[in-house]
């Protein structure tokens, strides 16, 4: 199909080069005065205008192939540069909807976040209070207990204390009031019960 348009274009570009050449002959034999041809025009320029019109069909003869061939080459790149382009742009345009996608839920990632860290610092807040609770509930109790037993142990030494003064104050009552002959007496006591 294309080798039809080529020759096509050729038939066509030989027919105008052949017309443009039989155009200006008929000009130049119309143009010399009184209907006689102009030799000089005859044998100098129209030699040099068929020379320059053969000269250009066989250029277009020769350069049309290559330049054909550079022509649809250059438009196969171009083509397949806008394929690959279209795919770029498509890869491009899943990328943005992922992106898009994933910033969306960035955003409901992070307020989830958020919502965890929110959580688990009240149930670390409820966890330390029940921990502080329970640990108070122990001092106080350990409080009691040494105060209880500091009483107790208060309570004893007192109580010992008071023994002792009550001691020596009855000892003092005795010493005062036994006299020799009731001491020996006592001791005698001491000694018949202990043999017995």
């Amino acid at each position: 199909m294309k080798k039809d348009r080529v020759n096509n274009k050729l038939i066509q570009v030989v027919f105008s080069v052949s017309t443009l050449v039989v155009a200006i002959s008929g000009i130049a034999f119309a143009a010399s005065p009184g209907g006689e041809v102009h030799n000089n025009w005859l044998k100098v320029d129209t030699w040099k205008f068929l020379n320059f019109g053969i000269l250009a069909i066989g250029v277009f003869l020769i350069v049309r192939k290559p330049v054909a061939q550079f022509f649809s080459s250059r438009a196969k790149k171009i083509e397949d540069e806008i394929k690959e382009l279209e795919l770029k742009k498509e890869e491009a345009q899943k990328k943005l909807v992922e992106y898009q996608a994933k910033f969306k839920n960035l955003d409901q990632e992070s307020k989830q976040i958020v919502e965890d860290y929110v959580k688990q610092g009240e149930e670390a807040k409820t966890r330390i209070i029940a921990e502080a609770s329970a640990q108070a509930e122990k001092l106080e109790d350990m409080a009691k207990r040494n105060i209880q037993q500091e009483f107790k142990s208060a309570k004893a030494k007192l109580q010992q204390e008071i023994v002792e003064k009550a001691m020596a104050k009855a000892e003092e009552v005795i010493k005062a009031s036994i006299s020799s002959e009731d001491q020996d007496k006592l001791v005698d006591e001491y000694l018949k019960k202990v043999v017995a």
